[in-house]
């Protein structure tokens, strides 16, 4: 019997036509094979979790922050000091703070977010390896103790609500995702 990748075998008669190895193309697709064999395990690991989701908050933080930044500088209707401060300023000056303002301030939502993913993504995925279950659950106590964390400076009560907070909003998001996705009426978005 031929295996896709074997190539012919020595001895096997007219089995493999030429009977001394892979052929090229063969050799290439069980390498292509391996290569994604190999990232899709580094992929379903707790660490490749952590950093993916660490990496990818990062950079959603970042975009975030810097739209967020960029709605913050003076309007029209500003009457703080600083926004009229900032709007005496020549316009090349505006610019050059208002850059570098947006700049900190996608730099610090970007540092933020990044840790919260990490922290949940590691958090749920050692859940869900110690449980050896992916369901609902792991999400929402990965929440909880995420949540709990975050908010362990302002005290015991902070820790609770923090965790709560957390754990309703990954129940909500967990459950939208795992939502079948041929029920169309039962969609809140659509």
């Amino acid at each position: 019997m031929a295996f896709p990748g074997m190539g012919g075998m020595p001895g096997m008669g007219g089995m493999g036509g030429m009977g001394g190895g892979a052929s090229g193309q063969d050799l290439q697709a069980m390498k292509e094979q391996q290569a994604i064999k190999y990232m899709q395990a580094a992929m379903e690991s707790c660490p490749g979790k952590l950093a993916m989701s660490g990496v990818m908050g990062f950079g959603l933080g970042g975009v975030f922050g810097l739209f967020m930044s960029s709605m913050r500088y003076d309007t029209p209707m500003a009457t703080s000091a600083a926004g009229t401060a900032m709007s005496s300023l020549p316009v090349k000056e505006q610019l050059r703070q208002g850059f570098k303002e947006m700049g900190r301030a996608s730099w610090s939502s970007a540092k933020n977010f990044g840790y919260i993913g990490a922290l949940f993504a590691g958090t749920e995925c050692a859940i869900e390896g110690y449980r050896a279950k992916n369901d609902l659950g792991n999400g929402v106590a990965a929440g909880c103790l995420t949540g709990g964390f975050l908010a362990r400076g302002g005290g015991p009560q902070a820790a609770a609500l923090g965790c709560a907070g957390f754990a309703a909003f990954s129940a909500a998001i967990d459950a939208y995702m795992r939502m079948p996705s041929d029920d169309v009426a039962s969609d809140p978005i659509i």
